[in-house]
């Protein structure tokens, strides 16, 4: 039943509307998180070791947010298959491009796929950044989230990235809510749903955009 139920559209668009809602939530915590940035070194510092004692002592430690890590990756890469195969059918059932086309979409809609590519690369980016210092500018520091930031947001080009990957994250955001609530059959309260979904991607946007832009204007130094 699974299979089949995966095979369809409609089983593919639920998976991408409860995999997306799973991200979403993540989103919000993350970026109050983010804000605690504000308060200085220590208080974001002692944030980020918190996140790794979650549980203690029936959970070891990091086990909690390694769990947190596995969740978002199942819905990432099922989001991700959902969204690829759906676009393949629909390019299958249609292969002709239409002679005259006007699009009626939102630029939120005509962008989604390019949207989902940006933040996927971004994630990778993100990663290799901030948690494993890979491609980190100025020296990561294990265990001092706060220079790490501040380093990060140093650059012109990790500012590029940053806002770059946050503008589509909202546009993502504000068409994604609305499909997903619609698969899941709350599409009759749509006025709200709309205003919600704007909500939502304006406040995300601005949040996580205040991060560096308070770097940028020495606000967090």
């Amino acid at each position: 039943m699974a299979r089949t139920v995966w095979d369809s559209s409609v089983g593919k668009k639920t998976v991408m509307a409860v995999s997306g809602l799973i991200m979403l939530l993540y989103l919000v915590a993350h970026m109050i998180g983010n804000l605690k940035i504000y308060f200085g070194a220590g208080e974001f510092n002692h944030y980020a070791h918190w996140l790794r004692t979650i549980g203690e002592p029936v959970m070891h430690y990091e086990w909690t947010l390694w769990l947190v890590r596995v969740v978002l990756v199942v819905a990432v890469v099922a989001h991700a298959v959902s969204a690829y195969q759906l676009s393949r059918r629909d390019i299958r059932a249609r292969p002709d491009r239409y002679v005259h086309r006007k699009p009626r979409t939102s630029y939120a809609t005509r962008t989604m796929r390019w949207g989902g590519i940006i933040l996927g690369l971004f994630i990778v980016w993100h990663l290799l950044d901030l948690t494993t210092g890979t491609v980190h500018s100025g020296g990561f520091q294990e265990g001092h989230p706060y220079q790490n930031v501040v380093d990060t947001f140093s650059t012109w080009y990790g500012d590029v990235v940053y806002i770059v990957a946050m503008l589509a994250l909202g546009l993502h955001i504000r068409h994604g809510f609305w499909s997903a609530a619609q698969t899941l059959g709350a599409g009759s309260r749509g006025r709200a749903l709309k205003t919600v979904a704007n909500v939502l991607a304006l406040v995300l946007t601005a949040g996580f955009l205040s991060v560096p832009v308070g770097v940028m204007t020495g606000v967090v130094s």
